[in-house]
């Protein structure tokens, strides 16, 4: 029989659900948030919910009245203290969920905002291309100072030091800043820019930005945030503000067509504010075709 502790211990741990929901609008990667954009989606998994994915398509809808579609496991998060209670441990199995943005009705708090509102330096498309090495850099080498770990680091992390600047690190980058005492959520006051969350939320959704930005170059899931019919720019466009940063136009289109990934409607876009463009639906049948050799869909950088 457990003794005291272990019976009290185990009654201390509770289960809770949180969901990354991502959409792309106007060239934007949005993320779906409670309590004015300082939460995700999230609540305790119940004993009358049939499943983890069927308690979570609860709490987003009961929280947001939007319904989910395609939705994977993305982490689980069991800290010690990654939550303020001390007299309960949390443990929290997020997911990943891709979808087209709807206005929410009748939910105070619940909205839809930039993922880059969050971490606007991991925008390398325009003016927050030069944050990182005008603002974060100098405030980490001050707190790097000459301990060699902590400068590889920072090399390696932020493109510095003759090391290219990779878009799958945002929870490498954030977690630095985090040691760093850059961030409130470390305690300290805010430094930089970038909006907080509550509890560990800004982590969940770091982790979820680099899992989506890492599996769009294998697998054409980039198509469950596009509409029916798209036009090729629209469809740049909506990896670049995955990715964060330019492609170059004429290679990606290339790349598009030697995967195959995509065919003609017979239809054009007029609404462009130029010449007409051609509509584009993705070949659904391709999902079957590579389901175990992948699809990678190509980023190139632009020149």
């Amino acid at each position: 029989m457990p003794d005291s502790h272990t019976q009290q211990d185990a009654a201390s741990v509770a289960a809770e659900l949180i969901a990354v929901i991502v959409a792309v609008t106007d060239g934007e990667p949005r993320v779906l948030t409670i309590e004015a954009g300082h939460a995700l989606p999230s609540g305790p998994f119940e004993f009358g919910h049939r499943s983890l994915q069927a308690g979570l398509r609860s709490w987003v809808e009961r929280q947001t009245h939007h319904p989910l579609g395609y939705v994977e496991q993305l982490y689980t998060f069991a800290d010690r203290d990654r939550t303020d209670s001390a007299a309960e441990r949390v443990v929290s199995i997020s997911y990943l969920g891709l979808t087209r943005e709807a206005r929410l009705a009748r939910e105070p708090g619940a909205g839809w905002l930039s993922w880059y509102r969050f971490f606007p330096w991991e925008d390398c498309r325009g003016p927050a291309v030069a944050m990182a090495g005008e603002q974060l850099v100098p405030l980490l080498r001050a707190w790097a100072g000459t301990k060699r770990d902590r400068m590889h680091r920072l090399a390696v992390n932020f493109g510095q030091d003759g090391q290219r600047w990779n878009e799958e690190f945002v929870l490498q980058r954030y977690e630095l800043m985090w040691e760093a005492g850059l961030v409130p959520e470390a305690g300290g006051a805010a430094t930089i820019p970038g909006q907080p969350m509550a509890h560990d939320h800004r982590r969940i959704l770091a982790t979820g930005i680099a899992r989506l930005r890492a599996k769009i170059k294998y697998r054409p899931v980039v198509f469950e945030l596009m509409p029916p019919s798209f036009t090729l720019l629209q469809l740049q466009r909506t990896v670049e503000a995955l990715a964060g940063r330019l492609l170059h136009k004429q290679n990606f289109r290339r790349l598009i067509d030697q995967q195959d990934l995509v065919e003609e409607t017979g239809e054009m876009a007029t609404e462009t504010g130029g010449r007409p463009a051609k509509l584009f639906r993705f070949r659904r049948e391709i999902l079957a075709e590579r389901a175990v050799i992948g699809t990678k869909l190509p980023l190139v950088r632009a020149v």
